[in-house]
């Protein structure tokens, strides 16, 4: 995520096009030809020894004889001589450079030179960038380009081109576009942290066929999308896909989980692509989900309603007072309804009368127009009049108004006046459809990442025993436990289990089965046999009450039993009348090869196939996430309901993906869990049948995983002047109503030294951003306090590091009736090691000067305080030196 030398390469004062050229077709020429032709108002310095002058600009024989460092290189020479150009570069002291081919066996080398000289490097096999707003066209675009709100990122130099064709053809606008061919050094998080900053910038839309770190893409990702739109497009669905791009061989759903994650949107296809363009460029916040759809045909609607239904989309229900307002308006033969048919015969009246109703309804959230080509009702004229009555009505602006203007020839002004109007408008009423529930998709990711998450019932979870279990299992050899073998790491998360017992030998417990008709009996070996391979217990899966009294008598009557033993089948016998009926479900965990483990949710009892039959989660859950896992998973049938009688308990279900989750995330020795069945009675849940495949590991256990956890071993408990114990941990997701008591309980002077501005109220948004941290970019620490058995929080430091991981900008807040505990020095000292054990190299932070006591700690710690009258602040500086470079 480094910003060294972006700016260099993407905002450059100066650029040398290496191997210019005055040969038509050569890359030099092309280059020369775009960058004059862009109008770039800095130096274009033409390196050639062949020529005097390239394209009229006086040119230099080799790179040395340069009047001065370029800011931008671009290698447009034969892959040969790359290395020694960009040597030669380095030498001179130029700060970035674009190379246009090279390769693969060159690429380490071209990376280590790079890195020597710390050049930025954009490529290779790049197509290049456009930077309108600079005039720069820096590629071999043939197609020129707008300026726009717009960034474009691309992996592919033949999907920018026919991005651009397109974007001419429709006089759509880009602020960046950016071809970042193999990514040797500028990867896609970079730009993401650069364009999330970009004043020209509103939106992003991501062409992806890989990335070369996951947990770098979503931690940028997750950080851009809080204040940009960002839409992705991923090719290499299927593993034919995958081979054809040599990208890595894994699951396509875990991209699905990891953008969703991220709060980004994907979008599936080309044509998709390009009905998310125009929504981006025209994207307004959705309000709901709800829509309403008005067509002058029922054909139009049907086909719009059709696209709905198969992407589950919801329909706006309108009230009675609302559909007696339409028939009143309507003529007599036409009946209200979702959708509206105002028929072929509609005018331009008919149509701008209901429009002017429904956005005088607050019971729908979008609104969506199809116009058939009609003689009564002008194409150009009803999109006009339709936008002077949007322009003008109250709620225009907070209702989201998407357009299908059917036809080609007859609708492209009218088209063309929508896009003017900031509209969006598409050709189909499919499309259109298709454009609504990316919005809707969007808006729920969004609102997913913000989401604060439900605190769970107290979660079991022993995971130094879990540890134990598994090291001593990986001592034996043993890599494969089925269900009795797991049992007891998996009670360490307080996952339930069946209990194994014996029911005579193999042949008795199935013939017992056979005489209370369940032909079928899950085998299990009983860990209570000295020689398990020769006795196998029966596990009886048994669905109804009248089974589960079969079952008792056929086993006690044949079975030759002991008080004690009969004891325990009575025991099994009760627990599994209290499931029956219960639902099979099935949790598998895998290992994908770029994402690390993903949880999968779905049924058992089918041909397990991961991207048809689960929704798929990235490790870390909680609660809310769990949820969500959950809801997809009902909402695209992967889970179906089974039973009225004990309906699934969501909130309960959650809490069990919650506990696999904490226990793959603390054991990075599993390496697949595969829970089939998951029997789901109400809110009851039993792992039926488990089985776990094992590994040694050796690396850091954090690295595994796409996303980093909650850091536990940050936690510590801390002793205050007053003899108070207090613990110190990160902040967590579900600290949101904690911390909103606590700033509550903060005097305005202390907010106002905090925040530099008066703070009435935090929204949700402000709260969610502060809780829901990154803890690769961002830690905050908070200490709590147990009071009657309830935590508060007390204080809290926070720090920001920079997209380098160089500097980071501290905070300190304090419950204002606590000063002079010692709890505001504790905690900075927290976060002054953490830093530095972070890689840090330097703490910074800012307060007024009024806060003296902020001001004498931080000179006690050893900031360095500079106090800038003109400006009414006082900064705060200390270098993060290591201990060993202290001595």
């Amino acid at each position: 995520m480094s910003q060294r030398g972006l700016e260099a390469l993407l905002r450059p004062k100066s650029i040398a096009v290496i191997g210019a050229s005055i040969k038509p077709g050569r890359a030099g020429y092309l280059m020369m030809r775009n960058l004059l032709a862009g109008g770039f108002s800095g130096p274009v310095l033409p390196v050639t020894p062949r020529y005097k002058a390239v394209s009229g600009v006086l040119a230099w024989p080799d790179v040395s004889s340069l009047p001065f460092a370029p800011e931008l290189a671009i290698i447009c020479t034969n892959a040969s001589r790359n290395l020694s150009l960009l040597q030669q570069l380095g030498e001179k002291g130029c700060k970035a450079c674009i190379i246009l081919s090279a390769p693969e066996s060159q690429l380490q080398q071209l990376k280590a030179c790079a890195s020597r000289w710390q050049i930025r490097l954009l490529g290779p096999n790049s197509l290049g960038l456009l930077a309108p707003w600079q005039g720069l066209n820096a590629s071999f675009s043939p197609v020129p380009i707008l300026k726009g709100k717009l960034a474009f990122v691309s992996q592919s130099a033949a999907v920018s081109n026919t991005i651009l064709d397109w974007a001419q053809q429709r006089q759509l606008g880009f602020s960046w576009f950016i071809a970042l061919g193999d990514s040797l050094d500028t990867d896609i998080d970079d730009l993401l942290d650069f364009l999330a900053r970009d004043g020209k910038t509103s939106a992003i839309l991501l062409y992806l066929e890989h990335l070369s770190d996951a947990r770098r893409f979503v931690s940028a990702a997750r950080s851009a999308s809080r204040n940009k739109p960002i839409l992705v497009i991923k090719s290499g669905r299927s593993p034919q896909a995958q081979a054809l791009l040599k990208t890595h061989a894994g699951l396509d759903a875990a991209w699905d989980a990891a953008i969703q994650r991220a709060g980004l949107l994907r979008v599936q296809d080309t044509h998709e692509l390009f009905s998310a363009v125009e929504t981006l460029s025209h994207m307004r916040p959705l309000r709901g989900d709800r829509l309403m759809i008005v067509s002058n045909g029922a054909a139009p609607a049907a086909l719009a309603l059709d696209a709905l239904h198969a992407r589950s989309g919801k329909l706006a229900r309108l009230s009675d007072a609302t559909l007696a307002a339409l028939s009143a308006l309507l003529p007599e033969a036409m009946a209200p309804g979702n959708p509206l048919d105002l028929k072929d015969d509609a005018t331009p009246e008919r149509y701008l009368q209901t429009v002017a109703l429904l956005l005088d309804s607050h019971e729908l959230d979008a609104l969506m127009v199809i116009y058939a080509p009609s003689a009564v009702a002008p194409a150009t004229e009803t999109a006009q009049r339709l936008i002077d009555l949007v322009k003008q009505h109250p709620r225009g602006k907070s209702l989201t108004l998407i357009t299908n203007w059917c036809g080609e020839f007859s609708s492209q002004e009218a088209r063309r006046a929508f896009g003017d109007a900031a509209i969006p408008t598409y050709r189909t009423p499919e499309g259109a459809v298709t454009a609504f529930m990316h919005m809707v998709e969007y808006r729920r990711n969004q609102k997913q990442l913000r989401e604060t998450p439900a605190l769970p019932a107290t979660l079991k979870q022993d995971s130094a025993h879990a540890h134990q279990l598994i090291q001593q299992a990986l001592q034996d050899g043993a890599t494969q436990l089925d269900t009795h073998e797991v049992q007891a790491i998996l009670q360490a998360y307080g996952l339930t289990t069946l209990p194994t017992w014996i029911a005579g030998d193999s042949a008795e417990a199935v013939h017992i089965a056979g005489q209370i008709g369940y032909p079928v009996a899950l085998k299990l070996r009983s860990p209570d046999i000295p020689h398990k391979s020769d006795v196998q217990g029966v596990m009886l899966y048994l669905r109804t009450a009248s089974e589960v009294q079969q079952a008792a008598e056929a086993i006690i009557d044949r079975v030759k039993l002991t008080w004690p033993q009969a004891r325990i089948h009575g025991l099994l016998v009760q627990s599994m009348a209290n499931r029956a009926g219960a639902q099979e479900l099935r949790i598998v965990v895998e290992q994908d090869p770029l994402f690390g483990p993903v949880i999968m949710l779905g049924e058992s009892g089918v041909e397990w196939q991961a991207d048809r039959h689960a929704a798929v989660a990235l490790p870390p859950l909680n609660m809310a996430l769990a949820r969500y896992l959950v809801i997809q998973a009902i909402k695209t049938g992967k889970i179906r309901g089974r039973s009225a009688l004990r309906p699934l308990d969501i909130a309960a279900l959650s809490q069990v993906l919650v506990q696999v989750s904490n226990l793959i995330v603390d054991c990075p020795e599993i390496q697949r869990l595969d829970i089939h069945p998951l029997l789901a009675a109400g809110d009851e849940f039993t792992l039926l049948d488990v089985t776990l495949t094992l590994a040694e590991f050796n690396g850091v256990n954090e690295s595994r995983l796409a996303i980093r956890p909650y850091p536990h071993t940050l936690e510590e408990s801390v002793t205050l002047k007053n003899g108070a114990v207090c613990r110190f941990r990160p902040i967590l997701p579900e600290d949101e109503p904690l911390l909103q008591r606590f700033i509550a309980q903060v005097t305005k002077e202390d907010l106002y030294y905090r925040y530099f501005s008066e703070i009435n109220e935090f929204t949700h948004e402000d709260l969610a951003n502060m809780t829901q941290i990154d803890y690769d970019r961002e830690m905050a620490f908070v200490a709590l306090s147990e009071q009657n058995g309830k935590a508060e929080i007390i204080g809290v430091t926070r720090a920001i590091s920079d997209a380098d991981n160089t500097d980071a900008e501290f905070s300190i807040l304090v419950r204002s009736d606590l000063k002079g505990l010692g709890l505001g020095r504790r905690l900075l000292e927290k976060m002054i090691i953490y830093t530095r054990n972070h890689g840090l190299q330097q703490l910074n932070g800012i307060t007024m000067r009024g806060n003296q006591g902020m001001i004498t700690l931080a000179r006690k710690l050893g900031f360095s305080v500079d106090v800038q009258l003109e400006e009414g602040i006082v900064s705060l500086r200390l270098p993060l030196h290591h201990a060993d470079e202290q001595h």
